[in-house]
């Protein structure tokens, strides 16, 4: 350790005590040979710790080649994020920026995105086994704005996080950036991948409910122009619910190259995910009768889900000019899901009863209905933007334009057999007090352990094409304006292969926005913006356009989003702690609604409203010598507008009602105290407000706060964390169909070289 620096820190700032002294004990043996009074090792240290504190919030490239372990790398805030596009500062975006640290969740053995995000400020999360069940500032994110490297990935299906370095949120409507989106606000998820400064590392971890598992992290700098990694995971879990598990496998080799001038950056990248699970879909919390315990899992013999994901990236950085970059990328992901199991349940009491009252002939047990499908999706892109930096008279401007072109495919092939003419076809009745105890109609046994026959198989082609243009404006060093604006064409085909029907659907979109910025001094950035989004075929998450119904109104307009935002960015003490505060008005038009579903079933029209107000606030950084946070709060008030269906009476009628799923109130608080060099400790609070579990909102889903704990150790070659979820083994259900994981435990242990 250096003699100079104070304790509590990691080696990378340990280098920067040592570089610093250097430097300044250079500039005293100038002053010494020309005075003379020498200075004091004191005064020096104090020269050191007044220019440390100025560097507190480290740049974005050395939060990323710290170790994984590193005690303050999950409470330093980030100077940039990729999901901007653009380089800037986040402090020059009118918008929310939140970036989370993944090492912050691993310590305590998360690797669900949705379970990362809970407590995030204006994030709902849910649970389906499907998908990952995520909603910002109220409107759904879950099948079309989550992204990996900037590259969407669209489809229903559990994305792993086993080899992400950081997740970014850009919170608010972002179509001039991305394209087609639900207008809440996107994720992009960014990799680990090979550079010339990060550590290697191998790992283990051991924990509750026979959780095991492995990690690799090698990175290796062959020379000063090429670099490889690979990144590996292997694990395998069951569950505190009876009969669920599952098990994990990813590899991920990249390659780098880096000019001798540095002017040119190119990155290769190929992942491969498997997710194999049994999975757990019981019924809902309203349907469960009192005394099941939380523990009990509804799983058959033969449920399962698979997923599967290949995904490759090679991605062009390029200098050409003094301030001017290009980037290029190409990509191409396949994501692959088949499930085939039982889910749900509707409980029938001994009287006969179902919750609503009507008549049922199952008394005693739960019946569950069943469906399997098989869906490929499959997404090619190629994306470029030049960004650059020049004057016109007196403004500055930071410019970025660029193009997308896109390819995604969908296949789903589908055995429902939970509603529609086929509803009741096959299920299974389940004693909920004894869950070995399930029966099965006598047809099961005449498909002889195969499945049931498809009900529905169709194929969707989509292709957009997109040009944009962003522009930071400079006035002087206080007031800057953006403005932007994206055109998309859009053409989306969809063959029905079962009854051979054919569909397609095209249009085009503009989506625009324009913020301000004010910066009265350098720790202070005001802002205020508005912003659009747009979501075309109707506002439906999942590609595809139907096959029996006439586009021109089944697809009159695209769904769009408008955000209005106000908010300020602020850095405190020297740079140490950052704060993010922001107001935002989002409404939802053009919402696709059938007017009367009765007596025209087959007509459609667009006009209901959604509306989404809240206030959101965040802070991460150092606040004393040895004590950090992180945390934040968010307050969403998410309903319906507008309801013009004409065939339901005012009981059912949705205007005035809350959306479904969406907490109003979501929190959360980490502190972590370091009181030397290698040993912290950290405790923290998560907040899920309560929610309703549909439009109708009749039945509320309860708060719940989670306190969880850790201890660490870290050295330049160990880093050890022994931690504890759910600290007072809390009952609660973290979404309507999924309770929350009791008091567990987490061991991991890992060797930096």
């Amino acid at each position: 350790m250096h003699p100079l620096a104070p304790h509590g820190l990691s080696g990378q700032k340990i280098f920067q005590y040592s570089l610093l002294s250097l430097m300044i004990l250079h500039s005293h043996a100038l002053y010494a040979e020309e005075s003379d009074a020498a200075p004091s090792t004191a005064s020096m240290q104090q020269d050191i710790e007044k220019q440390i504190k100025t560097t507190a919030v480290l740049p974005t490239l050395k939060i990323e080649a710290m170790s994984e372990l590193d005690p303050i790398k999950s409470y330093v805030d980030y100077d940039e994020a990729n999901v901007t596009r653009n380089g800037l500062k986040k402090k020059d975006i009118p918008q929310t920026i939140d970036t989370l640290d993944v090492q912050k969740y691993k310590i305590y053995g998360s690797n669900d995105l949705s379970v990362m995000l809970q407590g995030t400020p204006g994030v709902s999360t849910s649970y389906d086994t499907r998908n990952d069940g995520i909603s910002i500032r109220g409107f759904n994110a879950d099948t079309n704005d989550i992204y990996r490297d900037g590259v969407r990935e669209s489809g229903q299906y559990r994305r792993s996080t086993a080899n992400v370095e950081r997740i970014e949120i850009l919170k608010g409507p972002a179509s001039v950036l991305y394209g087609r989106s639900a207008g809440g606000g996107v994720i992009n998820m960014v990799t680990k991948v090979a550079n010339f400064d990060s550590k290697s590392s191998v790992g283990a971890y051991v924990g509750s409910y026979h959780n095991v598992g492995g990690t690799i992290d090698l990175n290796k700098a062959l020379n000063d122009n090429w670099a490889v990694r690979l990144v590996g995971e292997k694990s395998d879990s069951n569950s505190f619910r009876s009969g669920i598990g599952f098990n994990q496998e990813m590899l991920s080799p990249s390659v780098t190259y880096r000019s001798d001038d540095e002017k040119l950056l190119w990155t290769t990248e190929f992942t491969y995910d498997s997710l194999n699970r049994t999975p757990d879909r019981g019924p809902n919390y309203e349907n469960l009768p009192t005394g099941v315990s939380i523990k009990s899992g509804f799983a058959g013999q033969n449920d399962n889900i698979v997923d599967e994901t290949k995904s490759f990236r090679t991605d062009v950085k390029y200098e050409f000019a003094p301030d001017w970059k290009f980037h290029w990328a190409l990509s191409h992901r396949e994501s692959f899901q088949d499930f085939d199991n039982f889910f749900g349940g509707a409980w029938c009491s001994a009287a006969g009863l179902l919750s609503d009252g009507k008549t049922c002939d199952w008394q005693g047990k739960i019946r569950q209905s069943y469906a399997w499908q098989q869906t490929t999706n499959k997404t090619l892109m190629n994306t470029f933007d030049i960004t650059g930096e020049f004057k016109t008279g007196i403004l500055d401007h930071h410019i970025m334009f660029g193009s997308d072109w896109s390819n995604e495919k969908r296949e789903p092939i589908l055995g429902n057999y939970s509603s529609g003419s086929n509803a009741g076809l096959y299920y299974r009745d389940v004693n909920p007090f004894n869950t070995s105890e399930s029966f099965l109609p006598s047809r099961w046994s005449m498909l002889n352990g195969t499945r049931p026959a498809e009900t529905s198989h169709s194929e969707t082609d989509a292709n957009s094409l997109s040009f944009f243009l962003q522009d930071l404006i400079s006035l002087n060093e206080k007031y800057k304006m953006m403005l932007g604006l994206r055109y998309d064409s859009y053409d989306f085909k969809t063959h029905d292969i079962r009854n051979s029907n054919k569909r397609s659907y095209s249009d085009e979109s503009v989506s625009p926005n324009i913020g301000f910025v004010w910066q009265p001094v350098e720790s202070q950035s005001f802002y205020t913006s508005y912003s659009k989004s747009f979501s075309p075929y109707g506002g439906r998450g999942l590609l595809g356009v139907s096959t029996t119904i006439n586009p021109s109104l089944y697809d009159a307009e695209p769904q769009f989003n408008e955000q209005y935002e106000i908010g300020v960015k602020s850095d405190w003490l020297d740079g140490r702690l950052n704060t993010q505060l922001s107001i935002y008005d989002i409404t939802k038009n053009n919402i696709r609604y059938q007017p009367d579903s009765v007596n025209r079933p087959n007509e459609w029209e667009v006009g209901q409203k959604q509306q989404s107000q809240g206030a959101e606030f965040s802070f991460i950084g150092q606040v004393f010598d040895h004590l950090y946070l992180r945390g934040g709060y968010g307050y969403t008030n998410a309903e319906w507008k507008s309801d013009s269906r004409t065939n339901v009476g005012e009981a059912d009628r949705l205007k005035g009602k809350k959306l479904a799923g969406i907490s109003e109130n979501t929190g959360n608080l980490f502190v972590r105290y370091l009181p030397n060099e290698n040993w912290y400790t950290e405790l923290g609070a998560t907040y899920v407000g309560s929610y309703y579990t549909s439009d109708k909102n009749i039945v509320k889903m309860p708060d719940f706060t989670r306190l969880d704990a850790a201890i660490g150790f870290k050295d330049e070659k160990w880093g050890a964390t022994f931690a504890v979820n759910n600290l007072t083994d809390k009952e609660y259900w973290r979404s309507s169909s999924m309770p929350g994981t009791p008091r567990n435990y987490l061991f991991r242990l890992n060797y930096f070289f």
